[in-house]
């Protein structure tokens, strides 16, 4: 499922336009994305959550090559799914 469909989809059964839903959708991406930025955790009751992790410098292989390489640290974000998320998918 595509943005546009999702938002179709959350259209049809809350009955508010796509126009609403794709403001919504960008609000809640912009909202977790700066919050994740400045450090913090974005918790979705049954969905899961989202957070910022640290990545520590580490030796990689280019699959390619072969070559040894190495990755500097960094930090990546994090989405850890909810026990009712998990359970529904079972």
């Amino acid at each position: 499922m595509n943005k546009g469909e999702l938002v179709a989809a959350i259209a049809k059964e809350t009955g508010v336009t796509k126009k609403d839903i794709e403001l919504v959708i960008k609000a809640l991406t912009s909202t977790i994305t700066a919050e994740i930025k400045d450090g913090g955790k974005v918790q979705i009751p049954d969905l899961g959550s989202f957070k910022a992790a640290k990545r520590e410098a580490r030796t990689v292989r280019n699959p390619r090559t072969g070559e040894s390489m190495e990755s500097p640290a960094c930090t990546v974000a994090k989405f850890t799914a909810a026990k009712a998320l998990k359970d529904a998918v079972k």
